[in-house]
Order: C-alpha cells, then sequence, then structure tokens
C-alpha cells in the first residue's frame, strides 16, 4: 500500500499561515504578527497534534522551516515534552530546495527539489506517512501541483488581515473530502482533516 504526504497546518479563520510559533520566526514582507498561534494558548491543540503524529515516520519541509526545526528540535529531547524531539531526530528529513550545495547538518536529512511529482512518488513508496510542517511557500507548490494526500488544518478564531494564506491563487481546482468530524476546544480552535480527490469543482445555476 502507497504512503500518504500530509500537510499540518496551524492557520487564523482568514487563512493566514506565516510565522505561527514565534516572534522571529517568519516576519518576511513586514509581517507584524509572527507568533500568532503562541500568543493563543490552546486547551486541546497539543493532544490533537500528539495524535497526528502516531504514524509519522517522514518529516518533508521547506527551507526556512527546516532551519527553525534544526536549530530547535534536537535539543528538546528530554523527558515526556521531549517525545516530539525524539521522533523529528529519529525520521529521515527531506528538504525542499533547489540548491545543491543546501548545508544540511540534522542527521539523516536529505536535499529534494529537482522534480517534485517524481520526488512526491519515491517518498509514498519508502514511507507510511510523510509529513509537512508549516513551510507554507512550500505547501503552495504541493496545492498547485495536487503533490498531496491529506490537508490538515488546526484553525484558530484570530483575523489578522495580512500574511501568507494556505491557499494562494495558484491552488489546483479540486473538491477535498472531509475525514472526520471536526474536533474543536473550549477556546474556538478547530481541527480540520481532509482528503484529497481527483474531483474538480463543476458550475452550474440555481433555478427556482
Amino acid at each position: 500500500m502507497a504512503g500518504r504526504i500530509l500537510i499540518d497546518l496551524f492557520t487564523t479563520l482568514d487563512g493566514v499561515a506565516q510565522g505561527p510559533g514565534g516572534t522571529d520566526e517568519d516576519t518576511s514582507g513586514g509581517f507584524l504578527f509572527s507568533g500568532w498561534q503562541a500568543g493563543y494558548p490552546s486547551s486541546g491543540m497539543g493532544e490533537t497534534v500528539s495524535q497526528g503524529m502516531q504514524g509519522l515516520d517522514a518529516l518533508l519541509l521547506g527551507r526556512r522551516t527546516y532551519d527553525i526545526f534544526a536549530g530547535y528540535w534536537p535539543h528538546h529531547t528530554e523527558g515526556p515534552s521531549g517525545e516530539i524531539g525524539r521522533l523529528f531526530n529519529r525520521v529521515p528529513k527531506y528538504v525542499a530546495s533547489r540548491n545543491p550545495d543546501l548545508p544540511l547538518e540534522w542527521e539523516n536529512s536529505h536535499r529534494v527539489g529537482e522534480d517534485l511529482a517524481a520526488e512526491m512518488s519515491e517518498l509514498r513508496a519508502q514511507h507510511r506517512e510523510v509529513h509537512v510542517i508549516g513551510s507554507v511557500d512550500f505547501v503552495h507548490s504541493l496545492l498547485a501541483e495536487g503533490l498531496f494526500d491529506e490537508l490538515n488544518l488546526w484553525v484558530y478564531p484570530i483575523l489578522l488581515g495580512t500574511g501568507k494564506k494556505v491557499f494562494d491563487d495558484g491552488a489546483l481546482p479540486s473538491i477535498l473530502t472531509l475525514l472526520e468530524q471536526p474536533v474543536a476546544d473550549e477556546g474556538g480552535v478547530m481541527l480540520l482533516r481532509y482528503g484529497r480527490t481527483d474531483r474538480t469543482p463543476e458550475v452550474g445555476t440555481f433555478e427556482d
């Protein structure tokens, strides 16, 4: 059975996925709200993220997210709270970049980006669950070419009005299917899990 490419994103209600985790994570384009997720603690987010990571056996990241992860997770592996760090250290890391001289110092890291369609097919053949976390610029490429199997969105009841969005104008027109009922915590943070299909939107007109 072929493996799956899963996209995991934290997003605001108006679709902003830029720089959720820290004030210096991504301020490109003059973005003023880097760290918006950290500024809105969620009582249920941690549990749903941990559950979603149980099948993960590879990471697929954009360059910026890879650098952030490589600077953080190898140093956060102790005790129960270090479970994700130990997992990320252990599994293969694939980094999307066209730079053949990209320095990859985090153990078990590999570059992809020459031929995404072929490389995603290879990753599905090698792994059960390849998770794309953050990496919104790279996610745009996957959405544009339909190179994913599942889209997991943790949606926060926040409006920012500016910043990099989950969906830009290049996303491949397609119909997604809801994989399970939405899960929400007391603060209104909601997990939405969608599966990709080969169906495309149709148009029509409502008649009286």
